[in-house]
């Protein structure tokens, strides 16, 4: 590291400003590689921008907390970002409403698919009961999710692990299963993408085209609302 580069690198780490800075640079290289790679989903943006500010933070000895209290300014956009999702939404809300049913219908098959593969998998596994719980919600958007896992006696930290990995894994392969089996309409990737990969999904969906990311981020609010509101109880009466 040449002298210029250590001199910036000390003035930003007693600053907000390292995580704010760590973030952009860290999201750019992946957004620079994953042109490169032609937009190929394995090379995903967020996973890249994951692993460059880990590797980076384990290299140089600095607490998550440092880094965070510079990353809260991006993680407080996360609301605006979300709400602004309603835009798309609305330009293309005569064609959502003549398919409310078969939205309703998979959002819900895709829900009660996402649940029974957890518990299976965490009860195969032999896994304690509260990383259980905290794996319930992983398929909501990680603030929404957060909340569930404490209701029901998770813990919101492991959530919001399990929903970025399941993000990243879904935007990463999602292109290849729908490839598999034959589905084409981007209207159905992109809601698949909305209601199982959150955030990174829709973001991977809007990527792909403006009809896929409309649809995914429709599944991503309406996802969030339905499980927030069924999760709690469902899992308290089957306690």
């Amino acid at each position: 590291m040449s002298v210029d580069l250590f001199r910036l690198w000390v003035y930003l780490a007693a600053t907000p400003l390292l995580g704010l800075t760590l973030t952009f640079v860290a999201y750019q290289l992946g957004l620079w590689l994953a042109a490169r790679a032609g937009g190929h989903p394995l090379v995903n943006p967020v996973l890249i921008a994951m692993l460059a500010i880990a590797g980076l933070l384990a290299a140089t000895g600095t607490p998550y907390r440092q880094y965070f209290e510079g990353a809260q300014f991006v993680h407080f956009l996360l609301g605006t970002a979300t709400v602004a999702l309603a835009v798309p939404f609305f330009d293309r809300l005569a064609a959502l409403r003549k398919r409310a049913l078969a939205l309703t219908a998979g959002l819900v098959a895709g829900n009660v698919v996402a649940l029974g593969s957890v518990v299976l998998l965490m009860t195969t596994l032999g896994a304690r009961e509260a990383t259980l719980r905290s794996m319930v919600p992983k398929n909501v958007t990680a603030p929404i999710a957060m909340g569930i896992s404490e209701s029901i006696g998770g813990i919101p930290t492991l959530s919001a692990v399990f929903c970025v990995l399941t993000g990243v894994l879904g935007a990463a392969t999602g292109k290849l299963v729908f490839d598999a089996i034959g589905v084409r309409d981007l209207s159905i990737r992109g809601f698949a993408l909305g209601a199982q990969a959150h955030g990174i999904g829709t973001a991977r969906a809007f990527y792909v085209s403006p009809e896929a990311g409309a649809y995914a981020g429709l599944a991503l609010g309406l996802n969030g609302i339905v499980s927030a509101l069924v999760l709690p109880p469902l899992v308290s009466v089957l306690r």
